[in-house]
């Protein structure tokens, strides 16, 4: 299985994406926190589409490359980890 990407080896496009997510979505610093914590344990993500609901936010993704936050209400696909 592989590793989520780190923000720095994320396509241009995907980050500005996600950067975007942030804002409409309100994500705040505290949830950020929990994110960087959980993306430096290096997690194992499989290798279609998954999602990790951290309470205040969903983070999806597919394969290595997280793709989009969605809000506690919005319905999630994929492989819940």
């Amino acid at each position: 299985m592989p590793q989520i990407e780190t923000w720095s080896g994320l396509p241009t496009a995907v980050r500005d994406h996600l950067i975007e997510r942030m804002h409409d979505r309100h994500i705040g610093l505290a949830d950020l926190n929990q994110l960087r914590l959980w993306t430096e344990s290096k997690p194992e993500v499989p290798e279609g589409p998954w999602y990790k609901d951290f309470g205040s936010f969903k983070l999806c993704g597919d394969g290595r490359y997280p793709k989009t936050f969605l809000l506690p209400h919005q319905v999630a696909h994929g492989q819940k980890l």
